[in-house]
């Protein structure tokens, strides 16, 4: 494992690097995936440079690689967006990349990894996300870590001729189960 931050039963989260942009810069650009994400134009390697250095100039932010313990290998990314210490919130964010890894499990380990993480060590009381009503994959997901819908944007992203529905899902503090084991010391 290269600079593990969280350790899980089959991942690890270890912060992006510089060797990472090839890879990352391919799924940003994946036509699926520009559609689950919501994002309409290529990212270009210099822009996807400049995003991974201002991750790291904000304690705001925190951007991870999700990599497979097996192997080691870089299959996603996966973070925080927007924490607010002063409310105690954050905006949950995950890619997984790697088309032949979805659905086998490895979203909903990497978000109770950061659950466990942004609940424990940041203090927060409340994690949220915004994911569109046709992503069934990732919907289902952030249900398996705990993550409840809380509302819907109607008809508020419009793609391929039709609209889609934005929704809100959440968890708090609350209502969190820790299930893993103790974050190393």
């Amino acid at each position: 494992m290269e600079n593990p931050f969280l350790i899980g039963e089959r991942i690890y989260l270890r912060p992006l690097a510089e060797a990472d942009l090839d890879r990352c810069l391919r799924w940003i650009n994946d036509p699926e995936i520009l559609f689950t994400l919501g994002r309409r134009f290529p990212m270009s390697r210099t822009l996807e440079r400049e995003w991974l250095a201002s991750r790291y100039k904000s304690e705001n932010e925190l951007s991870l690689a999700l990599v497979l313990k097996d192997g080691d290998r870089h299959i996603g990314n996966c973070g925080f967006n927007e924490i607010d210490r002063g409310n105690r919130r954050a905006v949950f964010g995950i890619l997984i990349g790697e088309s032949e890894r979805w659905g086998c499990g490895y979203a909903p380990e990497a978000a109770r990894l950061l659950l466990r993480f942004g609940f424990t060590e940041l203090n927060l009381h409340r994690i949220s996300l915004e994911v569109y009503s046709h992503n069934m994959r990732a919907r289902r997901a952030y249900e398996k870590a705990g993550f409840v819908h809380e509302g819907t944007m109607r008809e508020s992203y419009f793609r391929n001729g039709r609209y889609h529905d934005t929704l809100i899902m959440g968890i708090l503090k609350s209502e969190w189960k820790d299930d893993g084991p103790a974050l190393p010391e």
